[in-house]
């Protein structure tokens, strides 16, 4: 195992004290384990708290500022984080207004999220909650507890977060944030495996000509496991699978490809364009387009497509103003 660490125990402390050195204006607690927004609690502004395993950074911490999220509890490596972080960044980052919970569909992460919204409420704090399930690559729920959250989940903080910086109310901010994962779908497919460092060896094998079509950002299993094929053979499998399940054409969509954290950005645009290609020919327009490592599997190679069927209103929100450690533009 060569990893940029100390201690294998010790990586997700290490990693929020460097959090803090880096981005100063977060109020970070390595050993609480939160990160909350500098200027939070916004009076009288609904906030966004979300969190889940560590190990997929950017997300969820480096989601946290001005536009997004108000607080993340950041979990053990690839495991959600306890009631009582998620209690701490609510109590934070409450305002007055409400708190929305940003929650992937892990049993795990559905759980603990439930319990902190209780205690929260007992505390007199509105709790609201969004499940994000957007991998269409889970075709049962044998082995999962449905679809899993994956790559939508940052459209769902960035655009219900734009919309709670404008002052909307909790119930609306909540609506938005369902709508938007309604019509976003992923797919990810793995070149190769990771290593949780507590563990110190591979999810899962790959032979030297196989690949995994539909792996769960965990190291789940996918759909199908297959012989290595061309970049334009991966895009077309992901997008193929996401029409399959909500139809494309004729649509203005947000297209996200996302690195899986071992993958290089020259072969992330090359996945990028074949996607913009694959789209045009199948009769959608890519109004908006982001591409980089923003939901991680830490040093998986692979790449995960993810789409929303845009509305001029989610559009809007898209392009507000965000500052973050992960997503920054406007003003």
């Amino acid at each position: 195992m060569r990893k940029l660490i100390n201690a294998p125990a010790d990586v997700v402390a290490d990693a929020l004290r460097g959090l803090a050195a880096a981005h100063p204006s977060l109020r970070v607690d390595p050993e609480g384990r939160t990160v909350v927004r500098a200027d939070a609690p916004r009076p009288g502004k609904v906030a966004l708290v979300s969190g889940g395993g560590s190990g997929h950074e950017p997300m969820h911490i480096g989601f946290v500022g001005r536009g997004m999220l108000d607080a993340a509890a950041p979990g053990e490596v690839f495991t959600s984080p306890v009631p009582d972080q998620i209690l701490a960044a609510t109590l934070a980052a409450d305002g007055g207004a409400g708190v929305l919970h940003v929650v992937a569909n892990y049993t795990g992460d559905v759980l603990n999220f439930r319990v902190a919204a209780e205690l929260a409420e007992e505390e007199g704090v509105e709790v609201a909650a969004v499940r994000v399930d957007d991998d269409v690559a889970v075709t049962d729920g044998r082995r999962t507890a449905g679809r899993r959250g994956t790559g939508g989940i940052l459209f769902v903080e960035k655009i219900a977060g734009a919309l709670a910086e404008e002052g909307a109310r909790l119930a609306r901010v909540a609506d938005v944030a369902r709508e938007v994962d309604e019509r976003t779908r992923s797919f990810g497919v793995a070149l190769s495996s990771c290593t949780v460092p507590v563990v110190g060896e591979p999810t899962f094998r790959l032979g030297e000509d196989e690949i995994e079509l539909g792996i769960g950002v965990h190291g789940e299993p996918g759909r199908e496991r297959t012989a290595r094929m061309p970049a334009a053979g991966i895009v077309d499998a992901a997008l193929t699978a996401i029409d399959a399940d909500v139809p494309l054409r004729g649509a203005e969509v947000l297209l996200l490809v996302n690195g899986m954290g071992g993958t290089p950005l020259m072969e992330q645009y090359i996945a990028c364009g074949e996607a913009a290609e694959w789209l045009r020919r199948h009769g959608a327009t890519v109004a908006r387009c982001l591409v980089g490592p923003f939901v991680t599997s830490l040093e998986m190679a692979g790449c995960m497509i993810t789409v929303c069927r845009l509305t001029p209103e989610l559009t809007r929100l898209w392009d507000a103003p965000v500052e973050t450690p992960a997503l920054r533009w406007g003003r």
